[in-house]
């Protein structure tokens, strides 16, 4: 039996609303719809915890490892440490990239996103509850098709839901659970001067601003990453895309504690 023997798929259609489609986006959704949300989890047989979450064409297997033990800056500390590394396969997106492992040299995005994958999940983790064990994500894109980041943040916390529950059931963490609370991600940006969630690639290559709303399971903001790629925007256009982010990563949530429940 693997670690992770409780295999299931769940899947959304969206985010329901009553907005026309009238938004001209290319896979026909209003511009308040999540795209097509899908968790397997259980995807690998010997990780403690793992998923393959999907965003529309975007697919990422996130893996969660499990190990007693934590870095020598830790140890005496009683804490915990969560920590995560993403990647993309070579022919992830439409042309073929060379692995960076073979290039000798992580670039300066896989960096930045790792990290911001890392700041994630440790947001709403009790690292004493966690004690003195590691737990680290590997989130590898198979395919890209915009919100890459996203998608892994989201997968990323269920898997780590996962083996945080074998790891209790092993004995290895005793009392509490770690996990304070679920976190999701979810991006926006201003197309046309409309307001949209969930870009697809070819909506984010042409998009006014684009932004990417880390938020908690309460609806708290761990981090908001937010550029005018074209004309800058103004208060109230910002305040749309916090409100539809968040609403977007609230629906995720939702996702998530059903994907886990069964």
């Amino acid at each position: 039996m693997s670690a992770s023997d409780n295999s299931t798929s769940i899947t959304s259609s969206g985010l329901k609303s009553s907005v026309p489609n009238s938004s001209g986006r290319i896979d026909g959704r209003s511009a308040t719809q999540l795209r097509q949300i899908n968790f397997e989890r259980g995807w690998l047989n010997q990780a403690e915890g793992s998923v393959l979450v999907s965003f529309g064409n975007t697919r990422v297997l996130c893996v969660a490892s499990f190990t007693p033990g934590v870095p020598r800056w830790l140890v005496g500390s009683g804490k915990g440490w969560v920590t995560s590394e993403y990647s993309m396969l070579p022919r992830a997106t439409h042309t073929r990239s060379d692995r960076e492992s073979v290039k000798g040299k992580l670039g300066g995005r896989t960096q930045e996103i790792s990290r911001l994958i890392g700041r994630s999940l440790r947001s709403i983790v009790d690292m004493k509850a966690l004690g003195e064990n590691t737990i680290v994500l590997d989130c590898d894109v198979l395919q890209a098709d915009g919100g890459t980041r996203t998608a892994a943040i989201t997968g990323a916390y269920v898997a780590l839901s996962d083996a945080i529950s074998w790891a209790m059931k092993q004995g290895h963490i005793t009392g509490k659970s770690p996990l304070s609370d679920s976190v999701a991600a979810a991006s926006v940006g201003i197309i046309n001067g409309t307001p949209m969630l969930d870009l697809c690639y070819e909506e984010d290559v042409t998009a006014e601003t684009d932004m990417n709303i880390v938020c908690t399971g309460d609806g708290k903001f761990v981090e908001v990453q937010g550029t005018a790629e074209g004309k800058p925007f103004d208060r109230e256009l910002l305040n749309q895309l916090l409100d539809l982010g968040s609403k977007g990563c609230l629906q995720l949530a939702e996702l998530q504690k059903s994907a886990l429940a069964r």
